[in-house]
């Protein structure tokens, strides 16, 4: 999965503003502890880091 195509699931599913709110500021600790935007840059796959998400928020399967 693309980042972009990550960023643009996140604002569909939480809206642009909380979407990057917690991609900034948001820690999980099924991604090491780090939050969504330090996962990314450490190389994490969006993809992986998207189901993460998804677990945390209980995003329906629908939307996943």
């Amino acid at each position: 999965m693309r980042i972009t195509v990550f960023r643009r699931l996140m604002a569909d599913e939480f809206g642009p503003v909380r979407a990057e709110t917690l991609a900034k500021d948001h820690v999980l600790s099924s991604l090491g502890g780090r939050t969504v935007d330090e996962a990314l840059a450490a190389g994490m796959s969006a993809k992986e880091i998207w189901r993460e998400v998804c677990a945390a928020f209980d995003v329906p399967a629908e939307r996943r």
